[in-house]
């Protein structure tokens, strides 16, 4: 998440003659793109600009999108590496035991038994079960799987994680 946005996806390149981008999508939910007439567009630099969609649609698993106001290639060329974002106020509303990432990004971490242990920095995919990465006071990095036995309380709102750890694990 970037400010008040929520990133879905990202441009990899222009296509075609009339100033189409190509982007991978970033997000789990792609149908939120048949309705959608405005993008807002992220610079690597931070600049935000509003882009009005004309046309979108699904090649591969890439979306095509084709801007107003950009109608050559070279036009187009300038929005390659943008992060395409909505308002966080218009994200798809998951079921009660789900999350998004961002919204456990900076949560607190403690043990069952009220321990400190950290603050999560970043969640990582490893194919299996996701990691949260948490830093502790004095800046040590603790790896802790979100599997069910070990997270085994999420609260959103006050960014809030408490785990069950099994013994050995906070001292790896």
């Amino acid at each position: 998440m970037i400010d008040d946005l929520i990133v879905v996806a990202h441009i990899v390149k222009v296509r075609g003659l009339r100033g189409e981008v190509v982007a991978d999508l970033l997000t789990d939910f792609p149908d939120r793109f048949e309705n959608l007439k405005t993008l807002v567009g992220i610079s690597s630099g931070g600049v935000k600009r509003s882009l009005q969609i004309e046309e979108q649609w699904f090649h591969g698993n890439r979306l095509v999108l084709k801007f107003a106001d950009f109608n050559s290639i070279d036009e187009a060329k300038e929005l390659v590496d943008y992060d395409l974002g909505v308002a966080a106020q218009d994200r798809v509303e998951l079921p009660q035991d789900s999350f998004y990432e961002w919204e456990l990004i900076g949560s607190r971490v403690e043990t069952i038994g009220g321990e400190s242990i950290g603050v999560v920095i970043e969640i990582m995919r490893t194919g299996g079960v996701e990691i949260l990465k948490v830093v502790d006071e004095s800046g040590r990095d603790r790896l802790i799987p979100m599997a069910s036995d070990i997270v085994v309380e999420i609260e959103r709102d006050e960014k809030l994680i408490r785990i069950d750890p099994p013994e050995g694990l906070l001292e790896l």
